[in-house]
């Protein structure tokens, strides 16, 4: 009997997740714990494994379908078993061998979740269109192929069970719009612009100059389309149909899908400045005492194990010893109550390729600074490999981020909501500093504090400024407290 396979939990916090990969095709035989895919959550890299052995029958998603957790991925059974149609949740069409339908109840195959969004090119005539009142529902498959080339295929005539529109369908449609320049299909892909059925370059190839009259035949009445054509001199003066340059139409334009975890920093990047009233507070700190406890570290005897430790890790534990003093500012804000934690659950921002994650170590300030280091890179490792887990990008309560390598010397956090403060560093710069009746130049660490000043004042945000300065200063000391 088949086996279904079910997408299991990710973290506590994760509700769905993105398949990036199948590393198994239908009819490919499959052992207990094979990789059967690589998915992505809004924060990591993940690999599913099978829990059943056999030959894999069905997928039931495509490489780019968000899948609920605990929702059905695949089936596996014995060779040429018939999956049960009954329970495929998604009208079960196989993703990765063709578009060979399985039957579904006609309900399940009319769920909202089959329904594609309205894009950009709406008004194609092609033979595969309904009416624009009509929905069709749309197979994954087709719904992917659709959003990538700008289709709208909830509005195309199915040739699937119970008129599904499937993958061949897109393709139809496809095969039937007229061609466009590359400048066109940028401004297509922005949205906004109409694509009329045949354009005005060679072979009636569709120009960026075609758009802008669709678009304008598109929101005025029929006389004024005629004045148009009379006047298309003076719409060809327009800024933006001067795109219309050899030159312009001749440079190639890279359209990247904004999803994963890029999709997930630009919307709650967004939502931060939206929701929280931020206020950044910019100081320095002496650095010679950090500059010098770093030198003896590198220089110190390899089986100590410390000469790994960096300036990074030396600010991080300075940050950890002095947040259990202002726990104002190691706090969540949830809009009606706010949260204060006795424990530092630092979280420590790291650039991948993949886009800035998060990682936390848990109770930093109960860490020597040889744990802290140690935890710091072993989860920034884990995060560079996407080896990182759900839970342990979550739970933060203060967030340090570091351009010092960089050679950044100011700059403005943003707050990594619920958290109320967030503490930005800078690269080192000499500093000119009154001692005694002399002025010389100091070196210094830059520190930029956001916090949300719907929370955090500025007077006790400066005091832990200033706290954490003098921490930094005399941070051999701070070893031994």
């Amino acid at each position: 009997m088949a086996t279904p396979i079910v997408m299991p939990k990710q973290g506590n916090t994760v509700e769905s997740v993105i398949i990036v990969d199948w590393k198994k095709r239908v009819g490919e035989p499959v052992a207990i714990d094979d990789v059967l895919c690589e998915v992505e959550t809004d924060k990591a890299t993940m690999e599913v494994p099978s829990t059943a052995a056999g030959t894999l029958l069905a997928t039931l998603y495509a490489a780019g379908d968000e899948v609920p957790v605990m929702a059905t991925i695949a089936w596996i059974g014995e060779a040429g078993e018939v999956v049960p149609g009954s329970e495929h949740e998604r009208g079960g069409e196989e993703k990765t061998g063709g578009e060979a339908p399985m039957t579904a109840p006609a309900a399940i195959s009319q769920s909202p979740i089959s329904q594609s969004s309205n894009l950009p090119i709406s008004n194609l005539q092609s033979p595969n269109l309904q009416s624009p009142n009509l929905q069709s529902p749309v197979s994954p498959r087709a719904r992917n192929l659709a959003e990538r080339k700008g289709i709208e295929a909830s509005a195309l005539a199915g040739s699937g069970p119970g008129g599904r529109v499937i993958e061949r369908d897109v393709q139809a449609a496809i095969a039937a719009q007229p061609k466009l320049t590359p400048v066109a299909k940028a401004m297509v892909a922005e949205g906004g612009f109409a694509v009329p059925a045949q354009g005005s370059g060679p072979g009636g190839r569709v120009t960026s100059k075609d758009l802008v009259k669709a678009l304008e035949k598109g929101s005025r009445g029929e006389e004024e389309q005629r004045t148009q054509a009379d006047a298309s001199g003076a719409v060809a003066q327009s800024p933006i149909s001067n795109l219309q340059s050899p030159a312009a139409e001749a440079t190639p334009v890279e359209v990247i899908p904004v999803k994963g975890v890029r999709k997930v920093i630009a919307e709650r990047m967004l939502h931060s400045l939206q929701t929280t009233a931020q206020l950044t507070l910019n100081a320095s700190a002496d650095a010679r005492a950090l500059q010098a406890l770093r030198k003896r570290l590198k220089d110190s005897p390899e089986a100590m194990g410390v000469r790994g430790i960096t300036i990074n890790d030396l600010v991080l534990f300075a940050v950890a010893r002095t947040l259990p003093a202002f726990p104002g500012l190691n706090a969540l804000f949830t809009g009606a109550e706010i949260h204060q934690h006795r424990s530092v659950h630092l979280g420590i921002a790291v650039d991948t390729p993949r886009g800035l994650m998060v990682p936390v170590v848990r109770n930093a300030e109960t860490l020597s600074l040889r744990q802290l280091s140690a935890e710091a890179k072993r989860l920034a490792t884990a995060c560079l490999e996407s080896k990182i887990t759900p839970d342990e990008l979550t739970g933060g309560t203060f967030t340090v981020t570091n351009l010092g390598a960089f050679g950044v010397e100011s700059f403005t956090p943003v707050l990594n909501p619920p958290q109320v403060g967030i503490l930005g560093v800078s690269s080192i710069q000499l500093k000119p500093t009154e001692i005694g009746d002399k002025v010389k130049f100091v070196p210094h660490i830059g520190l930029s504090l956001t916090i949300n000043h719907q929370v955090v004042d500025g007077a006790p945000a400066a005091r832990f400024l200033q706290a954490l300065g003098q921490a930094i200063a005399t941070i051999d000391l701070l070893m031994v407290g």
